[in-house]
C-alpha cells in the first residue's frame, strides 16, 4: 500500500519516474575490500548477539540481580541486540550479493525500526540514571519509589512513546513522494537521508524532526545531566573516601554507556554538519549504530563485580549441563 501511494502520487507529478526501491552506500566500493569489511562486521554482529544475550540470559538466571538496576540493564541489552539486527544483516546481505538494493518497503521497516530502538536506548539510559539518583541520594526511599510497578510502567511509557514517534514519523515519510533520486549516502536508510531524497515539500517532516529531536532527545539527555549532578553533589557530602568510591563505581558503567552513546552520536551530527563525503558521515554513524551495541556488554560486564559474578556461575551451569548431557 505504501509503495503503491507513493506511486500514485508521483505519477501525479507530471512525467516523472517513482522508483520502488533505493540504493544504499557502501563503506568502500574496492572488490578486494569486500571480504575483509564482510568478516568484520559478521564478527562485530557475532560479538554485540553473543555479549547482550548472555547480559540478558545471566541476569533472568540469577535471583541476586533482580533489582531495578538490572531489569533496566536487561532491557537495554535487548534493545541493543534489535538495533544492530535491524542493519548489519542487511548490510552483510549487500556485501555478500555485491548488491547495493533495498526495496521501498523494507527502506521504511528498516528505519521504523531503528528509531524505535534508537529512542528506546535513549530513555532507557534516561530511567537508569534516575534509578541511580534515587539509589544515590534518597536511599531510605528506594525500595518504595522504584518497586517492581514503577519500574514496569517506567519501560512501557518508553516503549509507547518510541513506537508512536516513530509510526508517525514513517507513515510521514510513506506519504512523501520518491522520483529520479535514489542513491541514499548511508549504508542504511536513515530518517534524514531518505527526506532529502524526496521530490516533495518536507516541511511537515521537518517540524516533526526538531520537534521530536528537542522534546524526545534533548530533554531526556538534560534529565541525565540534572541526575548525575544531584548524585555528584550528595558523593561529595560522604564523609568516607570508601563511600565515595562504592558511591562512583555504582555508576560507573552506566555513565560509560551514556558517553559512549551520546558522544557517538554527537559525532554524527558534527561530522554531518562539518563534511559532506558520505563515507565519513556513514563511518561516524557506524561507531553509533554498530560499535556502541557491541561495547556496552563489555562495559557492564568488566566494570561490574554482580555482573560478573553472575555471567562466571551461568557460564559455569550451562557448561555443567553440556557435558552431562
Amino acid at each position: 500500500c505504501l509503495m503503491f501511494n507513493s506511486y500514485t502520487r508521483c505519477m501525479g507529478a507530471g512525467n516523472q519516474t517513482c522508483v520502488s526501491e533505493f540504493l544504499l552506500l557502501r563503506l568502500s566500493e574496492k572488490p578486494e575490500q569486500q571480504l575483509p569489511l564482510f568478516g568484520l562486521f559478521l564478527g562485530i554482529y557475532m560479538v554485540t548477539v553473543v555479549g547482550n544475550l548472555m547480559i540478558m540470559l545471566a541476569i533472568g538466571s540469577d535471583s541476586h540481580l533482580y533489582t531495578p538496576m538490572y531489569f533496566f540493564l536487561s532491557n537495554l541489552s535487548f534493545v541493543d541486540l534489535c538495533m544492530v539486527s535491524t542493519t548489519v544483516p542487511k548490510m552483510l546481505l549487500n556485501i555478500l550479493t555485491h548488491s547495493k538494493v533495498i526495496s521501498y518497503a523494507g527502506c521504511l521497516a528498516q528505519m521504523y525500526f531503528f528509531m524505535v530502538f534508537g529512542f528506546l536506548n535513549n530513555f532507557l539510559l534516561t530511567v537508569m540514571a534516575y534509578d541511580h539518583f534515587v539509589a544515590i541520594c534518597h536511599p531510605l526511599h528506594y525500595v518504595a519509589i522504584m518497586n517492581p510497578r514503577i519500574c514496569g510502567l517506567l519501560v512501557l511509557i518508553s516503549w509507547t512513546i518510541s513506537l508512536l514517534n516513530s509510526t508517525l514519523h514513517t507513515l510521514l515519510v510513506a506519504w512523501l513522494s520518491f522520483c529520479t533520486e535514489h542513491e541514499i549516502s548511508h549504508f542504511f536508510c536513515d530518517l534524514g537521508e531518505v527526506m532529502k531524497l524526496s521530490c516533495s515539500d518536507t516541511l511537515i517532516n521537518d517540524i516533526l524532526v526538531y520537534f521530536a529531536t528537542g522534546l524526545l532527545g534533548v530533554l531526556p539527555f538534560t534529565g541525565i545531566l540534572f541526575s548525575y549532578t544531584q548524585i555528584c553533589s550528595s558523593i561529595l557530602r560522604v564523609p568516607s573516601a570508601r563511600g565515595k568510591y562504592k558511591a562512583f563505581s555504582t555508576c560507573g558503567s552506566h555513565l560509560s554507556v551514556v558517553l559512549l552513546f551520546y558522544g557517538t552520536g554527537l559525532g554524527v551530527y558534527l561530522s554531518s554538519s562539518v563534511t559532506h563525503s558520505s563515507w565519513k558521515i556513514s563511518v561516524a554513524s557506524v561507531m553509533y549504530s554498530v560499535v556502541t551495541p557491541m561495547m556496552n556488554p563489555f562495559i557492564y560486564s568488566l566494570r561490574n563485580k554482580d555482573m560478573k559474578e553472575a555471567l562466571r556461575r551461568f557460564t559455569s551451569r550451562t557448561t555443567l549441563v553440556c557435558v552431562f548431557k
